[in-house]
């Protein structure tokens, strides 16, 4: 079902359904591909191998926001070592990158200096078919990484070329990057705790 499919009076209202929403789509996440994504990361931090992030607009700041959350917050009260960077966030090169080549493959000209076969790139994108995220995926996949497509809508390109798609059922923008920001998030604290002392996670702030 489509949200908003009508007018509101009231942001009470709205809101609601917009939770309700939310609900819906997150619920709609495969928990096999979930445990697939957190047991993938987990390898790759624990054998130091590059995690890539990238995606455009609100999917840009969850991409640059997950490596503040797996770096640091991944990594805190145990031994967890993650190497992650976003390749949205560099503003002079992927102006530069869009500017003299294409935007379309701003993500893949970054990889194909920095990434190595084993690396993992997880990818976001609401629609899952923006270009320059298809492209990196594309790349990614011919040239020995794993790769995680956060997306939502009908899951597009994206999620049909990764190894694991966290696909939700939305077709709104906000809701869907609240569950990906979710996702990221969610992926951060449980590798947090699993690498933890066991005695040390009800003791710890989240």
């Amino acid at each position: 079902m489509s949200f908003p499919d009508r007018p509101y009076a009231g942001i009470e209202d709205f809101f609601q359904d917009y939770v309700d929403g939310y609900r819906r789509a997150s619920a709609s996440l495969d928990p096999a591909a979930l445990a697939r994504a957190a047991a993938l990361l987990r390898t790759a931090y624990e054998d130091g191998r590059w995690v890539f992030s990238c995606g455009n607009g609100g999917s840009a700041s969850i991409a640059n926001h997950l490596v503040c959350d797996h770096v640091k917050g991944a990594a805190t009260d145990n031994a967890l070592k993650p190497r992650v960077l976003s390749l949205s966030s560099n503003i002079e090169l992927l102006t530069a990158l869009a500017n003299d080549e294409s935007y379309d493959d701003v993500f893949v000209r970054q990889l194909s200096a920095l990434a190595s076969p084993g690396d993992v790139l997880v990818t976001i994108s609401s629609s899952g078919d923006s270009e320059n995220v298809v492209r990196a995926q594309r790349w990614a996949r011919d040239h020995g990484l794993v790769t995680i497509a956060l997306a939502g809508f009908a899951g597009g390109r994206s999620a049909e070329l990764a190894d694991v798609a966290l696909h939700c059922e939305s077709d709104n923008y906000g809701i869907t990057e609240d569950v990906h920001q979710s996702i990221m998030h969610a992926l951060a604290q449980y590798l947090r705790q699993a690498a933890m002392a066991d005695e040390l996670v009800a003791g710890r702030t989240f």
